[in-house]
């Protein structure tokens, strides 16, 4: 079971579970389901979608992403985020932690810097079942 928290409000404190049973988030995995609007959703399937979309439903986490697919390398460290954020190491790495559980990104820890990547098929995949129009 996977527990996705995340404690971050704008003006108040919110905290979401969500807990998704007998499935999880990888990176490997493709997209959860069929295009949205091409078969019925499964409740599972539409919890693991969730998580994904929530995940990304934040400006700084779209910004990181968008950082990142822009970095040399497509990859970096929480270091190099801080500062284009605004953000603070802790809140960055907090939000880099939530694109990762949720599948978006590759982490490598490398001595005691953790760099961060964004796995292309997995936002391929999330725009393949949001698409409303079946590719040719």
């Amino acid at each position: 079971m996977l527990t996705l928290i995340d404690a971050t409000g704008y003006g108040s404190q919110m905290t979401t579970t969500l807990q998704l049973s007998n499935a999880r988030v990888t990176p490997a995995e493709p997209a959860c389901c069929a295009p949205l609007t091409q078969a019925r959703l499964s409740a599972d399937d539409a919890v693991l979608l969730a998580a994904r979309l929530k995940a990304l439903a934040d400006p700084a986490r779209l910004r990181l992403v968008s950082l990142l697919a822009a970095s040399p390398g497509g990859e970096a460290c929480v270091c190099d985020l801080t500062e284009p954020l605004g953000l603070t190491q802790p809140t960055v790495s907090h939000h880099l932690k939530v694109l990762h559980q949720a599948g978006l990104l590759t982490r490598e820890k490398r001595s005691t810097w953790a760099f961060y990547a964004v796995i292309p098929e997995a936002l391929a995949a999330l725009a393949e079942v949001i698409n409303p129009s079946p590719a040719p």
